[in-house]
């Protein structure tokens, strides 16, 4: 047979690892691990990245609402009772709740969490208009300083005006000094000093709705030892009431006066010395107002 009528064999080999059963699970594993890894790092990130209110934030996201106290079945809400324990014609889960369930006591009604929630809402009230107030006088008190210091007529009065904040309210005092009193010697009409200062008072005053209590004070007579004389009540009365009506003149409401007094030397601004200029004095208070309560209809 020649070269060229010999048969043409074509040998063909299959290839075939040693290792062909695993597939391409690795590679699945691999990209597991990798997203893994990915998220880890991107947690850590934001771990950095975030405050301590946001990480109790996201903390308070995450926790559960109620936690059962036992970790067996008998904790649940179920009491390790099975739903259908009383046959197949029972109620089912009914039974279950109805022994979950106990009657409510008859006074419910009157010691429930809506009575709770209604006394809540009244301290919160009254506490938001406690704030309210506060502010308000305390804005009214600065208005006045700044009044006595852009005038300069009340400027060098300044030292005359005593204001501060009492449980009553806000309390704006008129002492004297030595030297310059508010009153002539046993007069009951204020002199022009107190006239200025009352009228810049009457100003601070129209500011707000509260009403207003004014109260007159005297000194104790030198080396008397007595706190106050036979005429001190009436005086101090008087100069109350004159105060009064200088107020009323610069604007303020009639109806807003609460109480005028006097208290003579019985009060005094300087316990240690009694007969001090500074005990003889007019002081006005904007009174706290009492928050408005519900009606009582139990009664």
């Amino acid at each position: 047979m020649s070269v060229s009528d010999r048969p043409i064999l074509i040998k063909k080999v299959k290839k075939g690892g040693g290792h062909g059963h695993h597939g391409g699970a690795w590679k699945v594993a691999y990209a597991d691990f990798v997203t893994a890894m990915m998220a880890f790092f991107l947690l850590m990130w934001l771990v950095n990245a975030t405050d301590p209110e946001q990480k109790k934030g996201i903390a308070e996201y995450f926790a559960p609402a109620s936690v059962s106290e036992t970790t067996s079945g008998s904790g649940g809400i179920l009491g390790g009772t099975a739903l259908g324990d009383d046959g197949p014609k029972s109620s089912g889960s009914m039974s279950v709740i109805e022994q979950l369930a106990p009657e409510a006591p008859p006074d419910a009604t009157q010691a429930g969490p809506s009575s709770n929630l209604s006394s809540a809402s009244d301290a919160a009230l009254e506490a938001e208009m406690r704030r309210r107030e506060a502010d308000q006088f305390a804005s009214a008190a600065e208005s006045l300083r700044q009044a006595m210091q852009s005038m300069p007529e009340l400027a060098e009065l300044s030292k005359q005006l005593i204001v501060d904040q009492t449980p009553e309210g806000l309390r704006i005092q008129l002492v004297d000094q030595e030297g310059r009193s508010m009153f002539d010697n046993n007069s009951a009409q204020p002199n022009a000093r107190a006239q200025v200062l009352l009228r810049a008072v009457a100003r601070v005053i129209n500011q707000l709705p509260n009403r207003i209590s004014i109260t007159g004070h005297t000194s104790a007579v030198a080396g008397s030892g007595r706190a106050s004389g036979p005429g001190d009540w009436t005086l101090s009365s008087a100069r109350a009431n004159a105060s009064r009506l200088v107020l009323q003149g610069a604007g303020v409401d009639p109806d807003r006066v609460y109480s005028v007094a006097g208290k003579a030397g019985s009060d005094p601004l300087y316990p240690d010395d009694p007969s001090l200029a500074g005990n003889r004095r007019i002081s006005i208070v904007l009174l706290r107002e009492a928050p408005v309560l519900p009606m009582d209809t139990s009664l």
